[in-house]
């Protein structure tokens, strides 16, 4: 049994540790960095213990400052352990079997990806068996504003976080089909949120379409994308599309896996 010290330490270092999960969480709900000041308001925590707690998650590398500024965003370290959980060998295990099913039944590569930062973060992918496709691999990262899996967790953002991202976005032309102004990408994103999926027509490399479907967490919300690529002469896209059904099934699945939804 633990004595009086014990005890205390042990309520002591859950509440603080509940506290630093508390920063975290506040900050994953955020595209931009937050200032101790905002930390302290969003969370109702004492700017003081806010200040202790973000100093020594700095010091893990749990949290980093932006450059040249006084905003907090999340370290290096937290990343990798993100990146880590979505792929660690259990799940990995378990989600590259769901895609393998998948390219087996459609014939062309499949992946599972992030929005991380302003870029979508590829944390599995299987690859098709013809010579001709675009190869990567997990852990690979792609520009958000002309993928389908980037529009899809786009649209899925609040509008704040969208007011807040797509000016920082580079929004380079890659073909004639990029939507390469905020006006054009938004008008998209409002249309992948009333369709429930969003497409690549071309949009990053000409010959090359691509159809990203939502994977949601447990409350229903957005955390990731399932996608499908392919050559346009090999699977056009209204080919493509008749396969949604399958790709929604699969993406039911991963979240089973990675979110226990």
């Amino acid at each position: 049994m633990m004595d009086m010290e014990d005890q205390e330490r042990a309520r002591t270092t859950g509440s603080a540790l509940e506290k630093a999960v508390g920063i975290l969480e506040t900050l994953g709900e955020q595209v931009r960095g937050l200032s101790l000041a905002e930390l302290a308001e969003f969370t109702g925590m004492p700017k003081q213990t806010v200040h202790r707690i973000v100093r020594q998650l700095e010091e893990l590398d749990l949290l980093a400052r932006e450059a040249g500024g006084d905003r907090f965003i999340f370290g290096a370290r937290l990343r990798q352990l993100g990146v880590a959980a979505l792929s660690a060998p259990r799940q990995s295990l378990a989600t590259r079997q769901i895609l393998t099913e998948l390219v087996d039944e459609i014939g062309e590569t499949c992946n599972i990806g992030v929005l991380d930062g302003e870029e979508v973060l590829y944390v599995d992918r299987v690859e098709c068996h013809w010579p001709l496709r675009v190869q990567l691999r997990p852990g690979s990262r792609v520009p958000s504003h002309c993928t389908a899996i980037g529009k899809l967790l786009l649209a899925h953002l609040s509008g704040a976080q969208r007011r807040e991202l797509l000016p920082r976005l580079a929004l380079t032309a890659y073909t004639r089909n990029t939507l390469a102004t905020v006006p054009a990408l938004e008008a998209a994103l409002a249309q992948i949120r009333s369709q429930g999926y969003a497409i690549n027509q071309e949009e990053d490399s000409l010959g090359l379409n691509a159809m990203a479907v939502p994977v949601r967490d447990a409350a229903g919300k957005v955390l990731a994308g399932l996608a499908v690529h392919a050559p346009s002469a090999r699977l056009p896209l209204d080919e493509m599309l008749a396969r949604r059904p399958l790709l929604e099934a699969a993406a039911g699945r991963v979240a089973s896996v990675l979110f226990n939804a």
